[in-house]
C-alpha cells in the first residue's frame, strides 16, 4: 500500500504560469522579487486536506493558485462557524504570520487545489526590504477585517437568500481575490459547504437572485451581474 506524501512533502518550486497568477510579485523589483521566487514553493492539496490547521504553529504566508479552500473554526460544542471561501488569488494569513502565533482556524480543500507558500522569513523579510509589498500587505489586512465583519454578520442571518448573496459578494472581493475575474467556478454543493445551507436550499436561493437579475448561473459556475445588490439588497 503506498503512503501518501503529506502536502509538505509534495511541494515543489512554481511553474512560471503560477508565478504568474501571483498579483502581488509585480509590486516587486529586481532581487527582491527574485528572493520572493527562490523561496516559493507550491503543492497539491486534495479534498479534504488541511492546508492550516487550529492550533499548529505558523510556517509560511499561504495563496491560492487554483482550486478552493473553506476558512472556518470549531468550537467546544463541535460546532463549525465558516468564516469564508479562499477563491483563486487569494492569499491568507498574513496577520497569524506577523504575530507568529498558532493558528486560529482550519483551512481546508473543497477540491483539488494548487497551494503556493512563502516561509515566513521570507515574509518578514519582503517586508523589510519593499513598500510594494508593504501596501499590498496594508491593504489585505484591511480588507480582511472588513471580511470578518460581514461574516460574522452573515452568520447571524436567518434569511438564506442573503446569506448566500453576501456570501457570493465576499467571494468577488476584487482586492483580496483578483484572480476570480467575472466568473466564479464554483460548485452549488461547495458553496453549501460554505454557507451553511442544504444544496437544495443553496439551489433555491440561487434561482431567486438570478430570476431578480443579479447572477447568473453558467455552467460549472456563476456570473456577477449585480455586485452592489448582493452586498446591500435586503432580498
Amino acid at each position: 500500500m503506498a503512503i501518501e506524501l503529506s502536502l509538505h512533502q509534495r511541494r515543489r518550486p512554481p511553474s512560471q504560469q503560477e508565478l504568474d497568477a501571483i498579483p502581488w510579485l509585480n509590486t516587486l523589483e529586481g532581487k527582491v522579487q527574485q528572493r520572493a521566487i527562490n523561496d516559493m514553493a507550491v503543492t497539491q492539496a486534495n479534498t479534504g486536506d488541511i492546508v492550516c490547521r487550529m492550533g499548529r504553529p505558523v510556517t509560511y504566508w499561504f495563496g491560492l493558485i487554483e482550486g478552493l479552500l473553506k476558512m472556518s473554526t470549531d468550537n467546544a460544542m463541535g460546532q463549525t462557524m465558516t468564516f469564508t471561501g479562499v477563491p483563486p488569488g487569494g492569499w491568507f494569513g498574513e496577520g497569524t504570520v506577523l504575530k507568529r502565533e498558532p493558528y486560529r482556524y482550519n483551512i481546508q480543500a473543497l477540491r483539488k487545489s494548487v497551494v503556493a507558500g512563502i516561509p515566513i522569513d521570507t515574509f518578514d523579510w519582503l517586508l523589510d526590504n519593499s513598500i510594494g509589498f508593504n501596501r499590498f500587505v496594508m491593504l489585505q489586512l484591511n480588507e480582511r477585517l472588513g471580511q470578518f465583519i460581514a461574516a460574522r454578520e452573515i452568520d447571524r442571518m436567518n434569511n438564506p437568500d442573503i446569506r448566500v448573496a453576501r456570501s457570493l459578494a465576499a467571494l468577488f472581493n476584487p482586492i483580496l481575490y483578483p484572480g476570480v475575474g467575472e466568473v466564479l467556478r464554483i460548485t452549488q454543493q461547495e458553496l453549501a459547504y460554505l454557507v451553511g445551507l442544504s444544496r437544495q436550499r443553496v439551489n433555491e436561493a440561487l434561482t431567486n437572485l438570478s430570476d431578480q437579475g443579479t447572477i447568473k448561473v453558467e455552467y460549472g459556475g456563476l456570473r456577477v451581474l449585480d455586485l452592489y445588490a448582493l452586498r446591500t439588497r435586503n432580498f
